[in-house]
């Protein structure tokens, strides 16, 4: 493509709160207008939706495959709410409009593509975080942004790493060595990585950059790693 596209995946955490969501967007909108971008795509997580999937799938002992499908309609659904509370951010379902649009927001809305094209394995290893980069791929980007209610990877003395290799975060996890976040789902606490397991192996594979960016109320993270020309002013993690 011979014009500037970015895409960024919106956390379930982002999404399902208002000021957290409305202060991504902003930046998203003021980067798009001030020509920073041409196109910027944004595709929304599973948030609770998924998180309910889940709880049933484990309850139920329903198929992988389904709770796949499942997992990916949520996103749809989790799409379309977004498209209510920002109605000027076009709705795109269909993957050949997604590449033929030129010079707007989009939100993309991504079960009819990942239906048509079942290339990634039905697991709970592959989240919106993977989905995103199969996007990015098919797109022929370098780099895929993750919007999150995080700063980005820590380590175990609770600061950010900038840059990372995929080998480096294995290892890091394995070792203990990463901070997890802690989110409480319907009272239960669960500790979380920043991104989902198949993540790096998608990295590794199509060689496209992740960048963790922090869309949280109160902080301007997106508009500064863009904008900031020095990289100790931005806080983020690029896992490559």
């Amino acid at each position: 493509m011979n014009y500037k596209t970015a895409l960024f995946k919106i956390g379930g955490k982002i999404l399902e709160d208002f000021e957290n969501l409305n202060s991504t967007i902003s930046q998203l909108t003021q980067l798009f207008n001030e020509s920073l971008f041409e196109k910027i795509i944004i595709i929304p997580g599973g948030g609770s939706f998924a998180n309910f999937i889940r709880r049933i799938y484990n309850q139920l002992k329903f198929t992988e495959e389904i709770a796949h499908w499942m997992g990916i309609i949520s996103m749809n659904y989790n799409g379309l709410e977004l498209s209510k509370k920002f109605p000027n951010l076009q709705v795109v379902e269909s993957y050949e409009k997604l590449k033929e649009n030129r010079k707007n927001i989009c939100i993309f809305l991504p079960y009819e593509f990942i239906k048509e094209n079942d290339e990634l394995p039905h697991s709970w290893d592959v989240t919106s975080d993977s989905i995103s980069l199969f996007v990015g791929k098919q797109l022929e980007l370098n780099e895929c942004y993750l919007i999150k209610d995080v700063d980005g990877v820590l380590n175990k003395k609770n600061q950010v790493i900038k840059e990372i290799s995929t080998s480096e975060f294995r290892n890091m996890k394995k070792a203990g060595k990463l901070i997890k976040v802690i989110h409480e789902i319907n009272g239960l606490k669960e500790k979380t990585t920043p991104i989902d397991p198949y993540t790096t192996t998608l990295i590794d594979r199509y060689k496209i950059s992740c960048i963790i960016l922090n869309g949280s109320k109160n902080t301007s993270r997106i508009i500064n790693y863009f904008k900031s020309s020095g990289i100790e002013e931005k806080i983020f993690t690029m896992i490559k």
